[in-house]
């Protein structure tokens, strides 16, 4: 049986938590992503975590995500759209390097698995973030491109058969 000793408490994210989630996104990107995107792809970023479609999608349950807290302040989240696509990925600064994005990961790709039926997940790595990615079973299958400004590199990771 497998013992939950994890520090932080992760779990589905509550109507409540979008707008704190979004806000702990949006000032970690401006510390560790932005300085590798454009004008234009800075300005698509801001428009897709506030973009009321996006919120309604997530009310609707086809945008999940889950929240990683330190005694009720999030720390961390992460979503999943498109069925199995790993979206906004993200760690607030001071809790870096505790293991909280590789369990988030680690949360979903279970999920995904055991009770999505999903064979594997996909994310678009921003630079900051491929050697995270690679460290926790993720390849590349294409080579960086740069979409609306945002610079990504398309990458997935299979499931093990369980």
């Amino acid at each position: 049986m497998e013992q939950n000793t994890f520090a932080y408490a992760i779990r589905w994210a509550k109507v409540e938590e979008w707008e704190p989630a979004m806000k702990m996104i949006w000032r970690t990107f401006l510390r560790f992503e932005a300085s590798d995107y454009t004008e234009e792809g800075i300005r698509n970023f801001l428009d897709f975590i506030t973009d009321e479609k996006l919120f309604r999608s997530f009310l609707r349950g086809d945008y999940q995500m889950m929240v990683a807290l330190d005694q009720g302040k999030i720390v961390g989240a992460a979503s999943v759209r498109n069925r199995n696509h790993l979206s906004l990925l993200f760690v607030d600064e001071p809790y870096h390097h505790r293991g909280i994005g590789r369990e988030l990961v680690r949360r979903f790709s279970s999920y995904l698995q055991k009770e999505a039926g999903e064979q594997f997940m996909s994310v678009k790595a921003a630079p900051y973030a491929v050697g995270f990615y690679l460290k926790n079973g993720f390849r590349a299958v294409s080579p960086e491109e740069m979409v609306g400004g945002i610079r990504v590199t398309s990458m997935e990771k299979y499931f093990e058969r369980g």
